[in-house]
Formats: structure tokens, sequence, C-alpha cells
């Protein structure tokens, strides 16, 4: 078991690694970075200098916080995770690790975990993707709840866009969030469709609480 700090900057995760930061992104498929080379957790991992054309240095422009790079569910995908925000520390470890909390069942798709939300009285299927400042709902009824103004976001291999965005009461596992939610724009919203999700949500369930995520398991557990 290893612990690392753990920083919420700007609406994204942060862990450090060697005095780098690097972006926890559970949404992404691939990591990326500065460092050809990782070592987590006495785990070992060589990876690439882009995905999709983003680099660190793009990554640092859009997230607006200096970054050594991505870890994606390459990555993440060999460890037990406890994420703890307001105590800013990421444990991690190749053992499993236990964590008290609602339990979310995991699904995936290309190591892309999906969760079951609950919006307005009916269920969907929506990426876990702690890369995504804000959270995403494709379904109609969107602008029926109160308007949070526009956001500027980016995805990879598409670059940056704007969304209006609105606040959404979703539950998961029965816990209940008031979250910031945009569209996303024309084909990218599309592909949510490949996988039958609605949806992404995004790093602000992580905010000021812990988080036991657990792909091996495929399981998330919602703490206080």
């Amino acid at each position: 078991m290893h612990t690392l700090p753990l920083q919420f900057r700007d609406g994204h995760l942060f862990v450090e690694l060697g005095g780098e930061l690097w972006l926890l992104d559970t949404g992404a498929p691939t990591s990326f970075g500065t460092s050809s080379r990782l070592a987590i957790a006495d785990e070992r991992f060589n990876v690439g200098p882009s995905y999709l054309g983003l680099t660190a240095e793009t990554l640092s422009q859009f997230v607006r916080v200096p970054c050594a790079g991505l870890l994606g569910a390459d990555v993440l995908g060999r460890f037990d995770h406890i994420l703890d925000s307001r105590g800013g520390t990421l444990t991690l470890s190749t053992a499993e690790l236990s964590h008290a909390g609602a339990i979310v069942p995991l699904d995936d798709f290309m190591g892309i975990p999906i969760v079951t939300a609950r919006i307005d009285g009916h269920d969907y299927r929506m990426f876990f993707d702690t890369g995504a400042q804000i959270s995403y709902f494709q379904g109609d009824s969107l602008t029926q709840f109160p308007s949070a103004g526009s956001v500027t976001d980016f995805y990879p291999g598409f670059g940056q866009f704007q969304t209006d965005t609105h606040d959404v009461p979703v539950s998961l596992a029965g816990v209940p969030f008031i979250l910031r939610c945009g569209t996303l724009p024309g084909l990218l919203g599309m592909t949510l469709m490949m996988a039958n999700t609605a949806g992404i949500i995004g790093s602000q369930i992580c905010r000021d609480r812990s988080i036991g995520f657990f792909p091996r398991r495929r399981v998330l557990h919602l703490g206080t």
C-alpha cells in the first residue's frame, strides 16, 4: 500500500509523482507524459508522449495547471484506489483495499468505468470520468434544470469547446449530488451511444469526500 499527495485544482484531480503533477483521469484509456517510464507503488509502466494529439504541454494549457502528463485506465486499472480529496491523499495498492461507503457497481467500455445514475426518476448509464471538470447529460430534459452558466472544456482528439450548463440533481446508489452538467457537441456526443451511455459523471463527486475506486473488482464506494 502506498500513499501519494492528491490535489483538487480547477475542477481536476492531480496526483504528485516525483515532485510533478499528473492528471488522474479514469475516463482516458491511455496514459501519456513527459516521462517515458513511471514507477507507482512498486509497479513500473512505459508511457508514450501523447494521446490523440494531446501532449503534456497542451494538457497543461487546457487544465490551466502545469502537469507532466495524464494517468489513464491502462495504469489506474492495475490498482485499488482510495481517493481522499479532503485529506489530500491517494492510497493505492495491488492488493485489495477496503472502504466503507455506498456501493456503486461498475461496468466498463474499453476500460472506462460506467456507473448507473438516477436523474429525474430514470436510470442512465454514464461514464465515470475523473478527468472531466464538469458532468455531461445528453438527455432532452437537461434544459429544464436551473442554468449554471457556460463552461469551456476540452476532449482528447477534439480540442476545446463551449457548453451551457445546468445544475442537475443526480443520485448514485442513493447518494445525492447536485452536478453541473453540460452537453457534448455533435459527433463527440454521439460517441456515447456506442457504449449505450447518456453522459459523463465528472470529478465533482470526488470533491470533499473519500471514494474507493476498485476497477479490478468493478465497484465504486462513495464515502462521506
